[in-house]
């Protein structure tokens, strides 16, 4: 019998969503009111006996239309919120009517189960390749009073413990109404002491993704950007967690907001320490104005549910953006190993140099050579030629087809720099077009990096942009590209919009970037593209859907890189993750580590440098050399095998992480300490994920080991000597 992924028991009102692995139970509640009822740990069977306690609460007043004191929505856990009808607490969504009124009631109207996953017009979103992948509940609630709708949609993936989550807002109306907020997914869960604290991601340009650990308090927390992009400073990711939650044991929950711009997680915990949280668009600077039978699609949530701790959580991650958000022709296949000019000459180069460069990376084995900012417009620094996506004359001797085509003779790869939505005022495109600046009339924008930016919600500028940019593609050979960001949103209003519709600029704008992108990468799939934004301030599930790795920050260093990487890979792939080896002293940080410890930490990721090859020593080219053979050997399993944080940089002085193939055949372990001391306390590293009774060998020093033992005894951390040093295991059955 084909098993029923999705059911509706009419007897108890229940909908319960399960696979293997998770369960998600809803109960329709007297008055049409949807109550939350669970979500963790798979339950085959469910009785209907969890029926929320009744109890009279002062101040918390009833549900309209019922006179029932112990019922009250502002204590039920609820699916899905408004603002007013007596719940006091944070709403999913506030919507404003032509009246001046915000008070909505939402009750159930009725449901329809799908097999597949309907897909979300012109977002980034997980997909199915087959029907029977997934099974999508589709619960339509409607307000008490007036013709607007809600569609809350849940789709459970059969094989993975994933449920994704959107919205449908449809006015049905004959007037306009604003949505001022609304959320993509809320989650009610009653105090059952399972969650007490909270994981994020906040950081800065520099020092993104830091792993911030805290408790769950009574009142509110947000993590939040305001940035008009995803951001560096607070990711759209969260885990809650429960204080006892470790990396291989505990309840671990993970939440994905797939969406690019301005992001809101927001947690309350109520007056008896109930916890609601909503996640979606920020509703700073947001309005939304829907006209009769428009509809608004929010975008999707990412919900995960591990009881064996957070690597659990992350495996589930790392397969399912892997497989079902990145797309295209470089989904699964080996990343090049590249070299990038940034930081060996910035804006100073010419052809000689280029080549020299090009030269010294065939001889080292290097795969791609990538051409970075100022090969356009009259481009010598930051201050110009943005917009100008044409080529800088006289700059390169024989242009940029002359390099690209040298490039290709030594036998390698071409890349090549963009950073399509910013404008400079010292640019053709300014001249010409004004008025593509997003910007108030008659105020002076906000500069930052010497940069503007374009209004992406206007479809004339992005034809502008991508027809200049499809003439490089369509005469130059190229393979790569790095996408660039390197500024937030400021002075955001859209000359295109009236005044009572500016809240929709932002939401506009990156809805507009993303048909950019879509019609590029669907134009040139033969093209591996690179997101970036300054380095991370753009790294999120969204942009994945788009292109299948990022630069995860402008920061190079080895030792800084080390809690950057960590903590990037708690939410997102290895394979969507580059690391490059750079020049010392580092241009961030001044510090001085050797290339070996450069190396080692940057293999952890999609590989490449990010220096002047032509000034290294003999001596450091035999080492790039070597570097680039073993990566070679390792690439498949860094890039696609199973990762496992073993020791974290933000507990102490040593990190230790792996990587293992799915077979179990094969295995890589790196191991880093920080700074040196004379008594050094000695440490060892329990390994993970290991076939227990095979035996290992360790291929240079050609140590045998069974998987039991390193798995329960464990290895020692090698007695370092001075500051900053790394070693690695590579490990292959026998």
């Amino acid at each position: 019998m084909k098993q029923k992924y999705i059911e509706f028991n009419e007897t108890t009102q229940t909908f319960h969503l399960h696979n293997n692995e998770i369960s998600y139970i809803i109960k329709i509640e007297e008055d049409g009111i949807l109550n939350h009822l669970y979500f963790g740990k798979k339950t085959d069977h469910y009785s209907g006996h969890k029926t929320y306690p009744r109890r009279d609460r002062g101040f918390s007043g009833n549900v309209p239309g019922n006179i029932e004191r112990a019922y009250s929505k502002d204590t039920l856990p609820q699916e899905y919120s408004t603002h007013g009808s007596m719940d006091f607490r944070l709403p999913a969504t506030i919507i404003k009517r032509n009246n001046g009124s915000n008070l909505h009631d939402f009750r159930y109207f009725d449901y329809q189960i799908k097999s597949g996953k309907p897909k979300l017009s012109g977002l980034p979103q997980t997909y199915i390749l087959t029907k029977e992948e997934a099974s999508t509940l589709i619960i339509r609630l409607k307000d008490k009073e007036q013709e607007i709708y809600l569609e809350l949609a849940y789709t459970l993936f059969h094989t993975r413990p994933v449920i994704t989550r959107s919205v449908k807002a449809i006015n049905k109306t004959k007037e306009n109404i604003c949505l001022e907020k609304i959320a993509s997914m809320q989650l009610d869960l009653r105090n059952s002491g399972v969650y007490d604290e909270v994981i994020s991601l906040p950081g800065a340009h520099l020092r993104e993704r830091q792993i911030q650990r805290e408790k769950i308090h009574t009142g509110i927390q947000s993590f939040e950007s305001r940035r008009g992009a995803s951001s560096h400073h607070m990711n759209s990711f969260i885990a809650l967690v429960n204080q006892n939650t470790t990396e291989f044991s505990g309840p671990a929950m993970g939440v994905h907001f797939v969406y690019s711009g301005n992001h809101a997680f927001q947690l309350e915990k109520d007056q008896i320490n109930q916890i609601r949280l909503l996640v979606g668009i920020n509703e700073y600077n947001f309005s939304w104005t829907l006209a009769s039978d428009e509809v608004f699609q929010t975008p999707e949530v990412i919900l995960t549910y591990s009881d064996q701790g957070l690597n659990k959580m992350s495996s589930t991650l790392h397969h399912l953006l892997r497989e079902r958000v990145a797309r295209g022709e470089h989904q699964y296949k080996e990343r090049p190993i590249l070299v990038n000019n940034w930081e060996a000459t910035y804006f100073d180069f010419d052809s000689k140099k280029i080549e020299q460069i090009v030269d010294e990376a065939a001889n080292l084995g290097i795969e791609m050579f990538v051409l970075d900012d100022g090969w356009f417009g009259h481009r010598d620094s930051d201050n110009s030629s943005l917009g100008d996506w044409f080529e800088y004359e006289g700059k390169l001797k024989h242009g940029l087809k002359g390099i690209a085509d040298y490039v290709h003779k030594k036998g390698l790869q071409f890349g090549l720099w963009f950073e399509p939505e910013m404008i400079s005022f010292d640019s053709n495109l300014y001249q010409n077009h004004p008025d593509y600046v997003m910007q108030e009339p008659n105020r002076t924008p906000a500069a930052s990096r010497d940069q503007h930016l374009l209004d992406m919600g206007r479809k004339e500028i992005r034809q502008n942009i991508e027809e200049q940019i499809c003439n490089i593609l369509d005469e130059v050979p190229i393979d790569y590209i790095k996408w660039d960001m390197n500024r937030s949103l400021s002075d955001v209003y859209s000359l295109a919009l009236p005044p009572e519709k500016q809240g929709e600029t932002a939401h506009r704008h990156i809805l507009g970037v993303y048909e950019l992108i879509e019609n590029l990468i669907s134009r040139y799939p033969n093209i591996l593209w690179e997101g970036c934004s300054g380095g991370g301030g753009r790294f999120d599930a969204g942009f994945l859907y788009y292109m299948p790795q990022s630069w995860p920050t402008d920061n190079t260093d080895a030792i800084e890189r080390l809690k950057i990487q960590y903590g990037t890979s708690l939410a997102y792939p290895i394979s969507s993750m580059t690391a490059h080896v750079s020049a010392v002293p580092n241009h961030q940080t001044g510090r001085i580590t050797s290339l070996k410890t450069r190396g080692d930490v940057a293999m952890s990721g999609v590989f490449g440098y990010e220096l002047d090859l032509t000034e290294m020593s003999e001596e450091e080219k035999i080492i790039v050399k070597e570097q680039v053979k073993q990566y070679q050997k390792i690439r498949p399993l860094v890039q696609y095998g199973d990762f496992y944080r073993l020791k974290s940089p933000f507990e102490g002085d040593l990190t230790a992480w792996m990587f293992v193939s799915s077979t179990k055949d094969e295995a890589v372990v790196l191991m880093a300490r920080t700074l040196a001391a004379a008594q050094p306390v000695f440490h060892d590293i329990v390994l993970a994920g290991l076939d227990e009774d095979a035996c290992y060998e360790e291929q240079t020093s050609q140590k045998q080991y069974f998987g039991d033992e390193l798995m329960n005894i464990g290895v020692n951390v090698p007695d370092f000597y001075g500051d900053f040093q790394t070693a690695i295991m590579h490990l292959k059955k026998i």
